[in-house]
């Protein structure tokens, strides 16, 4: 299983073809922080990068996973699923990312580290 890695910048084209090859062959999973607008990706887990960003001092609160798969259409590249995000007590019961405003943040950080939604 190959590691996540740690993003505060956009994500070369080469790089992100070897974090989709890697584990899934047509999807990466992500984690976005909403404050500190960064992101962790790769890897099978959510929860690994969760705690990459934990460790570099993220709040758990503003921290959502999601998963990207680059082949597949504008609009429908991202999935907003991850049991990280089951969190009720900050409003979110399922594993999909249920509030708009969320969903919003997460695919423009997306769209700024992947190039395209």
């Amino acid at each position: 299983m190959s590691l996540p890695e740690y993003f505060d910048q956009p994500i070369p084209a080469p790089t992100l073809r070897k974090l989709v090859d890697e584990e899934f062959a047509d999807m990466v999973k992500f984690v976005v922080d909403l404050e500190l607008e960064v992101m962790c990706a790769g890897g099978g887990f959510h929860s690994d990068e969760e705690t990459i960003l934990l460790e570099r001092g993220s709040v758990q609160h503003n921290l959502w996973g999601a998963n990207y798969y680059p082949n597949r259409p504008a609009g429908k590249k991202l999935v907003y699923t991850s049991m990280i995000n089951i969190r009720p007590r900050d409003g979110n019961t399922a594993q999909e990312i249920q509030s708009e405003e969320i969903r919003v943040r997460v695919a423009r950080l997306a769209e700024h580290y992947f190039g395209s939604i």
